[in-house]
């Protein structure tokens, strides 16, 4: 289960050029493959590139993704009151990007950060149309509505 999680998330990396730098990803990447490991040492055994692994993968993906990005809002929301280094709206529009716009949500409601500046609000909600028509299609390409 190590091997396809790594080999699912690497090219992350290589294609996402906002996540190169992004250390909240760094958070990610380590959260999926402690999760992969502890799966395999304690619970049970999933073949390599099975479909059960493949379908941990999504779960442990969308736990970890919503928490990650839940903890990044929060980090960009101290270093605001703070005065420092912020974190690039792109690094954040990343990790929503890869699935954790639940997280972005419940975190622009609950530190009340990034929900009144118009420019970003306008580029969550279009990628949260954009992923929800690419879920419909591959759904639709896959006969399941």
């Amino acid at each position: 289960m190590l091997i396809t999680f790594l080999v699912l998330i690497t090219p992350l990396l290589i294609l996402i050029r906002p996540l190169q730098r992004n250390r909240f990803f760094v958070l990610y990447f380590a959260l999926m493959m402690l999760a992969a490991y502890l799966t395999e040492t304690y619970l049970f055994q999933v073949a390599m590139f099975s479909a059960k692994s493949f379908l941990l993968f999504i779960v442990y993906h969308l736990i970890c993704i919503n928490l990650v990005t839940f903890c990044a809002y929060g980090a960009d929301k101290r270093a605001a009151q703070r005065g420092d280094w912020r974190i690039p709206e792109a690094h954040l529009h990343a990790l929503e990007f890869l699935g954790g716009w639940i997280g972005a949500f419940v975190a622009q409601k609950f530190f009340h950060h990034k929900n009144k500046k118009r420019s970003y609000q306008a580029m969550f909600w279009l990628m949260l149309i954009f992923q929800g028509a690419a879920v419909y299609f591959i759904l639709q390409y896959l006969n399941l509505i």
